[in-house]
């Protein structure tokens, strides 16, 4: 199953990348809606290899998974890859500089399941595409337009 969408943001590239790059940020942000995140690796900032233990609850019952930095490219994105016993998934997140002060993110998960209890998951998240896109959608938009505001 793969979510993909596109956002315009009046802001440059480089401005963009550090931004969608700042993985301390997202680690507070997932700390903040309650899981339970540590990293792994001993570099002093992101690089491909870092990698972050996670921990949530999901549909009631407890996930873990393991996020790792496949590769980056700055400042045209990167690649994380996500392993959990029952679900892999990758997650591109692509920049394109379409003017110097204009920005296009993109933003692609792709989920893919390993076991028969992770299959009805995905299955019901697909029954739901429409509404989990819309969410998926929406929640990339209020991303773009926080990083044109701190921009600005």
């Amino acid at each position: 199953m793969k979510f993909t969408t596109k956002e315009d943001i009046e802001a440059p590239i480089e401005h963009v990348f550090k931004e969608v790059s700042d993985f301390h940020s997202f680690e507070r942000s997932a700390l903040r809606r309650g899981a339970d995140i540590k990293r792994v690796d001993t570099h002093a900032t992101a690089q491909v290899g870092s990698a972050w233990d996670v921990s949530f609850k999901y549909r009631g019952k407890e996930r873990r998974l393991r996020a790792t930095l496949a590769g980056l490219e700055a400042p045209n994105g990167f690649t994380a890859e996500i392993a959990s016993k029952s679900i892999d998934g990758v997650t591109q997140i692509d920049l394109v500089a379409l003017s110097r002060s204009r920005t296009r993110l993109s933003v692609s998960v792709e989920l893919t399941p390993k076991t028969l209890a992770a299959k009805l998951l995905v299955k019901s998240l697909a029954l739901a595409k429409g509404n989990m896109n819309k969410r998926f959608a929406l929640r990339v938009a209020d991303f773009a337009e926080d990083v044109e505001e701190r921009y600005a």
